[in-house]
């Protein structure tokens, strides 16, 4: 009998140890900052950063946004970042994308705040220079894109390949080194490839400007080179206004800027997301689809199965309070980030560090994320 109670006794010593540590990660004093753009620049990282506040409530995660003019409005882009991290009980903040200044930001905010995690997500900035401050960068993987998406609009039936861009962007290395590949890549598959300049957003003319552009100039190009031309531009806010173009003249759309079902495709479309439907990327498929069908351009668009820029975001944050929690290997565990990575896109997902050929050095907190496509 006295053994029968030692071992109960025991048992319930650990199970009281087992909650008070469970406990301690629900009630621990811990926030996590997030910032993404508006909805007017991308829709769908602002409502994956409102869902996670939603999950761990207002008192847990903090949001906040950049300007739509980022380029004009630098210090906005820094006291916002400066915002979260004057909270003292923010552990980790989240910055997606990694527009111009992100750096800056990081390294005003390190003079108050040195013990902060960063976690930068589709990055703008050189990885020589965002590295060095952020601790971990979440990135799609831009030079892997480089031989797929032209393999992809091929398979859809495509003869041209027009590439929208504007100078700043062809400032970024990884961005001008895809479009290279681009080129490359399109000769050997037999593809003409046309570079097009388009109005930069955050210029003069703004994000209607851009947009207007495209409208008026993929039946320009549908018209000079015909239907199978493959469309791809380099800027999420020119992704509706091309998709609804694209479809409208039967052309072939490879892929987003940023692939994922959510980006661009339901607002080009006119598809209503019911609240018990968000986050649900089959029913998002299922009406995409439904969309292409009617329009009689099935089989001629495409994207990633895995909304990138969301999962950055959210299966970020999962990471980050397993990190606060003391349950990853340091700051930069690639095993626990790419076990969060599948859970949430329920699928393979593949993770690389940025190696640069040319100076030979390979950023080992740079990661590359490729996904397979989903044809409509």
């Amino acid at each position: 009998m006295k053994r029968i109670i030692a071992v109960l006794l025991i048992l319930i010593m650990i199970f009281s140890l087992s909650a008070c540590k469970d406990k301690t990660k629900i009630e621990g004093k811990w926030k996590i900052g997030i910032m993404t753009g508006t909805v007017s620049q991308n829709e769908e990282e602002y409502r994956a950063a409102q869902r996670v506040q939603e999950k761990y409530g207002e008192d847990r995660i903090l949001l906040q946004t950049y300007p739509d003019q980022f380029m004009k409005e630098q210090e906005t882009v820094i006291q916002n970042v400066l915002t979260l991290a004057s909270d003292p009980d923010v552990k980790v903040i989240i910055i997606c994308q990694g527009i111009p200044g992100t750096s800056a930001a990081i390294d005003k905010a390190k003079e108050i705040r040195d013990d902060i995690m960063f976690i930068v997500g589709v990055v703008a900035e050189d990885p020589k220079m965002i590295s060095p401050k952020a601790d971990i960068i979440f990135q799609i993987d831009e030079l892997g894109m480089g031989p797929a998406v032209p393999k992809q609009a091929k398979k859809m039936g495509a003869e041209v390949f027009v590439h929208y861009s504007f100078p700043r962007h062809m400032s970024y290395a990884l961005l001008s080194k895809r479009r290279d590949i681009f080129k490359e890549e399109c000769e050997k598959l037999g593809l003409k490839f046309v570079e097009a300049t388009a109005p930069d957003p955050t210029g003069d003319a703004g994000i209607s400007g851009t947009q207007q552009f495209i409208l008026e100039d993929v039946p320009r190009k549908v018209a000079e080179y015909g239907k199978n031309t493959n469309f791809f531009a380099t800027n999420c806010a020119m992704m509706e206004p091309l998709i609804r173009s694209v479809l409208n003249e039967q052309a072939i759309f490879a892929q987003q800027c940023c692939p994922s079902p959510y980006h661009g495709y339901p607002g080009a479309l006119g598809i209503e997301i019911p609240e018990d439907k968000k986050g649900n990327v089959e029913f998002i498929i299922s009406e995409i689809e439904n969309k292409v069908k009617d329009a009689k351009n099935k089989g001629r668009m495409s994207t990633w199965v895995v909304p990138m820029a969301m999962m950055f975001i959210e299966a970020g944050t999962e990471y980050a309070i397993d990190y606060i929690n003391g349950d990853t290997d340091g700051k930069l565990d690639v095993e626990k980030i790419n076990e969060h990575f599948k859970e949430y896109a329920d699928a393979e997902t593949k993770i690389t560090p940025y190696h640069n050929e040319e100076t030979n050095k390979t950023y080992d907190n740079y990661l590359m994320i490729i996904a397979d496509f989903v044809d409509f």
